[in-house]
């Protein structure tokens, strides 16, 4: 039973970073393009949000853990480092393009990446879960599309403003 609880900290830790790790910073790096078509600034925002929100994020999920009371220690800290870990990672991936090629370049690529990354992590909770993964993926996704559609319009408004 213990092993099943840490088998399942661990699951929640990873697939919270990781998703976390994805939609934040994408919503950051394509708010932060879009309102300043600046590298230094959506670099300078992605390592930010690395380190930032994942403590944050570890905090939050920890402190989760906690509440439901089930729990041991190490059941909590292994959610809270694994949350911490794969969130800081995955958000640090997205600083390779955005380094590399030309921002607007940079940002087609992330959206690419960070889909890709979360259609295989969808398709592996629905497959853990035993359900049809394509109603998970297109949910995710679609979510996924609607922060970084937001992010965006909040980016150009925060442009138009400035100009």
């Amino acid at each position: 039973m213990r092993r099943e609880l840490l088998d399942h900290s661990l699951r929640v830790g990873i697939s919270f970073g990781v998703t976390s790790g994805i939609i934040t910073t994408l919503g950051l790096l394509v708010g932060l393009s879009a309102g300043t078509s600046s590298r230094p600034a959506v670099l300078g925002g992605i390592f930010t949000i690395a380190v930032a929100d994942s403590l944050s994020d570890a905090l939050g999920i920890h402190i989760s853990e906690e509440s439901e009371g089930i729990h041991a220690q190490r059941e909590v800290w292994t959610a809270t480092v694994a949350t911490f870990v794969t969130k800081l990672l995955t958000a640090l991936t997205f600083a390779i393009p955005v380094g590399l090629l030309d921002l607007d370049a940079a940002v087609v690529v992330s959206i690419v990446w960070g889909a890709s990354a979360l259609t295989a992590l969808s398709w592996d909770l629905a497959r853990h879960q035993g359900l049809n993964p394509r109603p998970l993926v297109v949910e995710h996704l679609g979510v996924a599309a609607l922060v970084v559609a937001v992010a965006h319009l909040v980016g150009l408004a925060i442009s138009a403003l400035s100009s």
